[in-house]
């Protein structure tokens, strides 16, 4: 069997955790992107297929002028935006979906600041 490569065990996660990781109205999914110069996460109801929420590294607001916007910094700052904005649309707690991407760095970063600013996961 030939060895998978690192996109094929990404993948292989992803569809893993997908399976079981789902959001309702009433506790909608956070799910997180992020690439080699964003960072991105959206608060999303999977029952009526609506984004809830979203906060990423080009909004104005998180970059605040920062040369790299896919440091452990900038995922602080999207994960303090993304509940800010559950906070406005009145969602208080949501299901964590790391997309694929090990608990760890960046992804745990941007959790870690969703949960200071009072996201509950």
């Amino acid at each position: 069997m030939a060895k998978k490569t690192k996109q094929e065990k990404l993948l292989t996660r992803k569809k893993r955790v997908r399976a079981k990781v789902s959001g309702t109205p009433q506790k909608p999914r956070l799910s997180v992107y992020k690439s080699n110069t964003n960072i991105y996460a959206q608060v999303i109801d999977d029952v009526n297929g609506v984004t809830l929420a979203s906060a990423n590294t080009l909004q104005e607001s998180v970059a605040d002028g920062a040369k790299n916007n896919a440091n452990i910094e900038a995922a602080k700052k999207v994960g303090a935006a993304i509940a800010k904005a559950c906070a406005d649309k009145g969602i208080e707690t949501v299901v964590f979906d790391r997309n694929g991407y090990l608990y760890h760095g960046k992804v745990a970063a941007l959790a870690e600041a969703a949960r200071e600013a009072g996201l509950k996961f």
